[in-house]
C-alpha cells in the first residue's frame, strides 16, 4: 500500500517497513501522525508481517512536528488534537510484533519520540537526537516525557529535555538511547538483518515477551510476575509452544522453523 508524500508500508519475506515520505525533513503533521496510526494497526493485523522497521529514509528520520501548522493551533485545537497525537504514537508502541527504528540524520522532537516507540534503535554514525519543545516554550506532546524517561532514566531525560539540545550518535548510545551504532549507509541494511532474524521466530511467544515486558514496567512487581505467569502458561496452548518444543527433543536446541 502507498500513498505519495505521507507514510508508505512495504512489505518484503515477513518484514514491514512503515516508511516516512515527506521530504525534505520528514516534518510529522496532522496527516502523517494519522496515517501512522493507521499503518502500525495494520502492520498489527496482518499475517504476513512478523516483524516491523521504522525508517524515514537515507538522509532524515524526522526532523520534529510540522512547527507552521502548529503554530495556527490555540489552545482549543489542541486540547482536542493532543489525544490523537499520543494515540498515534501509542499504536505504534502497541504493534504486537518486535519494531526497529533505523535513525538517519536527524530525530527531533517528534522524530524522537517515534524512535522511542520503537523496541530497538539503530543509528546512523551522523545521526541527531533530541527533545527541543523547550526551546519552543513546550513540552513533548507525543509520549516524550514519559518513554524518555523509562528508557534512559529520569535525570537524564529532563537533561535532555530541560535544555532540548541535541545529542550526536556516540552520547545518543552511551545515554541507551539508541542501541546500536553503524555507519550511515548500513542503518536499513542492519534493521533489515534484526528484523528479519525476528521474522523467522515464535511469532506469539514474541508477542507475549514484548507485551510482559511493557506491561510489567507499567506496574508493580507482583503484578508484573502475574502477567508472566498468565503469559507462559498460555502459551503452552499454542502451535509455537509445540513447534519449539518438538524440535528441542527430536532435533536439539536452537532449531526449530516456525511457520
Amino acid at each position: 500500500m502507498t500513498t505519495a508524500n505521507t507514510v508508505n508500508l512495504e512489505v518484503l519475506d515477513g518484514v514491514g517497513t512503515i516508511r516516512l515520505d515527506r521530504p525534505p525533513m520528514n516534518a510529522l503533521d496532522i496527516a502523517i501522525q494519522d496515517r501512522l496510526r493507521e499503518l502500525a494497526e495494520e502492520a498489527g493485523r496482518r499475517d504476513d508481517i512478523r516483524a516491523v522497521i521504522l525508517y524515514g529514509g537515507e538522509k532524515v528520520f524526522a526532523a520534529g512536528a510540522d512547527i507552521k501548522e502548529m503554530e495556527r493551533m490555540d489552545h482549543a485545537g489542541m486540547v482536542a488534537r493532543a489525544g490523537a497525537l499520543q494515540a498515534s504514537f501509542t499504536a505504534v508502541a502497541r504493534i504486537p510484533k518486535p519494531v526497529v527504528a533505523a535513525v538517519t540524520g536527524y530525530a527531533l522532537g517528534g522524530g524522537c519520540e517515534l524512535a522511542l516507540c520503537a523496541d530497538f534503535r539503530i543509528a546512523a554514525d551522523n545521526a541527531k537526537l533530541g527533545q527541543p519543545e523547550i526551546l519552543l516554550g513546550l513540552i513533548p506532546g507525543a509520549g516524550g516525557t514519559q518513554r524518555l524517561a523509562r528508557l534512559i532514566g529520569p535525570s537524564k531525560a529532563k537533561d535532555l529535555i530541560f535544555t532540548g539540545r541535541q545529542v550526536k550518535a556516540a552520547e545518543a548510545l552511551a545515554l541507551g538511547l539508541v542501541d546500536r551504532v553503524v555507519p550511515a549507509a548500513e542503518v536499513y541494511e542492519q534493521a533489515q538483518a534484526w528484523a528479519a532474524r525476528l521474522a523467522k521466530g515464535p511469532a506469539m511467544a514474541l508477542r507475549a515477551a514484548k507485551e510482559t515486558i511493557d506491561a510489567g514496567l507499567e506496574t508493580d512487581i507482583e503484578t508484573g510476575l502475574t502477567i508472566e505467569r498468565n503469559w507462559f502458561a498460555g502459551l503452552f496452548a499454542t502451535e509455537d509452544r509445540e513447534i519449539g518444543m518438538r524440535s528441542f527433543v527430536e532435533d536439539g536446541p536452537g532449531k526449530a522453523r516456525f511457520r
